[in-house]
């Protein structure tokens, strides 16, 4: 698990395949623990909301039906929708964003 934490909102755990993702969106380079400066929140925040446009649209396109009897996938979009605002939140009060392993789900 890897948990993100800013002043400016409540942390926001998630498993770390998609967390490295998110974070690879952002801009980043996946390395955990890392941050990301007050002043770099609000680029990091315009990456990630392009890159899951841009994926949502991709998989629009794609249009592939799954089995009926899959599970329902969860989208990249609703995965990260607690880190986009928690990244909102830290660009209005102006705050930067940490993320870490998560050691106290285990």
């Amino acid at each position: 698990m890897i948990r993100f934490t800013s002043p400016a909102a409540a942390s926001v755990s998630m498993f770390e395949k998609d967390a490295k993702a998110l974070i690879r969106m952002m801009g980043h380079s996946g390395t955990i623990p890392s941050a990301i400066r007050t002043e770099d929140v609000a680029t990091a925040l315009q990456h990630l909301e392009a890159a899951l446009k841009a994926e949502a649209s991709q998989t629009d396109a794609s249009n592939k039906q799954p089995p009926a009897d899959a599970e329902p996938a969860v989208s990249t979009n609703v995965r990260a929708y607690p880190l986009l605002e928690l990244l909102r939140a830290a660009v209005t009060t102006q705050k930067n964003v940490m993320w870490e392993k998560d050691t106290a789900f285990f």
